[in-house]
């Protein structure tokens, strides 16, 4: 037998018995004629204790042992005389009466440590070697957990898990597919689903009532810290429902997991508010609510008092950041250089002081009389010791984005965005659809079988950029968590949502025709919605990127840097596909 028990399983009931565990060597360390080896596995860390008075011959065994290299010993439980309170196994060690050597191993790359000295790139070639670190190991058993309660969750309220096909047919709109060749149909490629969406839907027609599964899925879009090119979905869909209905049962899903996973209980319902009031009051459609900080439009009281700037602006706009009226002049300059960054873009920024007597001292003082000033800090609410930060610009949508970013930076500088706290929204009513200037066409803001709100479907026919779509977003601290919407399950409005979108009735046909045909066997109103598993354990987990709650991910050139994918295929391979590689200059 290997082992009797794990490296984190020993405690102070457990002094005195034999015991056999096996694992890798953490640490090893000479004390005069003790020598003292910390063996670790997923379980824990044990301590253990070679006597060179009673065993000389093991003692010098291991003398030899190195990091990572695995062992199996067997010993005696005895208490410490000194426990090591932040330890679990701390208040006992073990002394061993049997070493065996099971594998030697080379020098590690980088220390198994939870603060390692490995740099992002080199513990990605070695992951591995990384995965065996307990921060990165923790991550992965709270992604568990939480697929454990979402299948048990999901159970109790009648879902069935099914699996639907990896190998589909490409569709252009969206995000860009990963394609594969079919060697049996040459010429011809699958795609790898970006979702499940049409198969569900057919389940609905198919008369399951109640879908989920937890579903890999992939994008070829460029990566960033919450991106993957392959990432998990929970995925969920239900039949005879409105959106009250997939939006409560799906609340209560992740009070559910706040409990279990993070032991807090949540009682209120989740605010909801609509995309326009989001848009307007924080400058994007995943506010971050763990603070305030509202966007509020100066436009008609500062437009024209004389500063160019303001003059010739469409949109202006501020924030108040309360308490932070004792800003130096160089906090105030970065603040300028950040939302002048190209990737936010602004011209400049506008900064007012509130004074302890109660003036108001702005950075355009000349332009601005007291009385205006006094109208901006009651509009703003704001107070003695508080800092106004104003932007303005020729786009209102685009300068509440500005402003938004420069709300979330605030939010960091202030100490607002802590990571153990938790604010959870609903967006509701987003538009239906959105114009695109380069293609001189439509495009569906989250997919084309996205309902219409009843009420405005009247509008489809004559100001179709007005009506607002059945959909909605869960958001948690700033972060899209998941989202969804209710169908459309009527063919004829679906073949109106295909022309409005640009499809010709062919079109449609070739891409949908095995979803519109399904149609005419009696569709049952439906929805539903599908959550970021990587996001939400990477939010759960307190980390910034997604990356370290997947086993081996990619970097963000898209490259699994330990296996050294993608590569080249072999020329016979080529073949077998009847493809040919052609490489053009970037």
């Amino acid at each position: 037998m290997y082992r009797t028990k794990t490296c984190g399983e020993l405690r102070a009931a457990d002094a005195e018995q034999t015991v056999t565990l096996a694992g890798w060597v953490h640490k090893n360390r000479r004390m005069g004629g003790m020598t003292f080896v910390d063996i670790r596995d997923r379980y824990g860390l044990t301590q253990l204790v070679f006597n060179r008075e009673t065993h000389a011959d093991l003692c010098d065994k291991a003398n030899t042992l190195g990091r990572e290299y695995v062992i199996r010993v067997t010993g005696r439980v005895k208490n410490r005389q000194n426990p090591n309170e932040y330890l679990p196994t701390g208040a006992i060690e073990v002394i061993v009466t049997e070493l065996d050597l099971l594998n030697p191993a080379d020098t590690p790359p980088f220390t198994i440590e939870d603060d390692t000295d490995g740099g992002e790139e080199l513990r990605m070639k070695y992951r591995y070697l990384d995965l065996r670190r307990k921060v990165v190991r923790e991550n992965l058993e709270l992604r568990h957990r939480m697929t454990m309660e979402v299948r048990r969750y999901l159970d109790q309220q009648g879902f069935m898990e099914v699996e639907t096909p990896m190998l589909i047919s490409s569709t252009p709109e969206g995000a860009r597919d990963f394609v594969v060749p079919s060697r049996m149909n040459p010429g011809q490629f699958y795609a790898l689903p970006q979702s499940p969406q049409t198969f569900k839907q057919l389940l609905m027609v198919s008369g399951f009532d109640r879908y989920f599964q937890i579903v890999k899925c992939f994008r070829d879009e460029d990566l960033r810290a919450d991106r993957q090119p392959e990432f998990t979905q929970i995925d969920c869909e239900m039949s005879f429902v409105e959106q009250d209905d997939v939006l409560n049962l799906f609340e209560g899903m992740s009070k559910h997991l706040f409990y279990t996973l993070r032991g807090m209980e949540i009682t209120e319902p989740f605010p909801r508010i609509t995309w326009h009031e989001a848009m307007k009051d924080y400058g994007s459609d995943k506010p971050d609510m763990r603070f305030g900080m509202k966007l509020v439009e100066l436009t008609n009281l500062l437009r024209g008092q004389g500063f160019p700037v303001f003059d010739t602006a469409t949109y202006i706009g501020g924030i108040c950041a309360k308490g932070a009226a004792g800003y130096t002049r160089r906090q105030i300059d970065a603040l300028t250089d950040f939302v002048k960054r190209p990737q936010i873009g602004a011209k400049g920024l506008v900064y007012a002081r509130i004074e302890a007597d109660g003036t108001v001292r702005s950075s355009i003082d000349k332009f601005l009389p007291q009385a205006v000033l006094q109208q901006m800090k009651e509009t703003l609410a704001a107070q003695t010791g508080d800092l106004l930060l104003i932007l303005s610009g020729e786009n209102t949508t685009k300068t509440r984005k500005q402003l938004s970013e420069l709300r979330l930076e605030m939010g960091n500088q202030l100490g607002l965005r802590n990571k153990d706290t938790f604010a959870c929204l609903w967006i509701t009513d987003f538009p239906l659809l959105e114009w695109n200037e380069q293609d001189q066409r439509y495009y569906a803001m989250h997919h084309p079988f996205t309902s219409p709100k009843p009420e405005d479907i009247y509008l489809l026919d004559t100001r179709p950029e007005e009506v607002r779509a059945n959909a909605y977003d869960m958001v948690i601290n700033g972060v899209e968590i998941g989202g969804g919407s209710i169908r459309i399950h009527d063919s004829a409005l679906q073949n109106k949502m295909f022309r409005l979108l640009g499809f010709t009735q062919e079109q449609a046909q070739a891409q949908f025709g095995f979803l519109m045909n399904a149609f005419k066997y009696g569709a049952p109103p439906h929805g539903g919605l599908a959550y970021g598993l990587d996001r939400w354990a990477s939010l759960f987990a307190g980390l910034d990127s997604i990356r370290d709650c997947i086993a081996f991910p990619k970097n963000n050139s898209g490259r699994d840097v330990m296996i050294d994918a993608p590569s080249a295929i072999e020329p016979s391979q080529l073949n077998e596909l009847n493809l040919s590689v052609t490489h053009h200059a970037h």
